[in-house]
């Protein structure tokens, strides 16, 4: 088309190259999710992390971690395990918050004088 720079063509062509062979929403396609399905992973991550431990949480996130910092991950999935590890963090924040509250509402008179073990 006359007067029409090839700056559309050439942007059509480097979005077919990072998208070919992949499905939209297969892990490694270039389309970013949506908004609700950014928040839909992210409410599953919390869900997933609010029934683990401290140390499985931790666990999880250091797994996490090591993943992001070894590997060579499409943005999307750096993007999807951040928010997994953001959740982890949360969970060990909330329980190590718990831990403390506990210790801060501590009260000596109600403990009983310790006994001895005896095997």
């Amino acid at each position: 088309m006359p007067g029409s720079s090839s700056g559309d063509g050439d942007r059509a062509r480097s979005k077919a190259r990072r998208t070919s062979g992949r499905a939209a929403g297969e892990p490694g396609a270039a389309a970013e999710p949506s908004t609700p399905a950014v928040h839909k992973d992210s409410a599953q991550a919390r869900r997933t992390a609010a029934g683990l431990s401290y140390n499985e949480a931790r666990s999880a996130l250091d797994l996490i971690l090591a993943e992001l910092q070894s590997s060579t991950l499409q943005v999307e999935e750096m993007a999807a395990l951040h928010r997994r590890a953001q959740a982890y963090a949360e969970r060990c924040e909330q329980i190590l918050g718990e831990v403390e509250q506990e210790i801060l509402i501590w009260d000596p008179s109600t403990e009983t004088d310790p006994v001895p073990y005896t095997p």
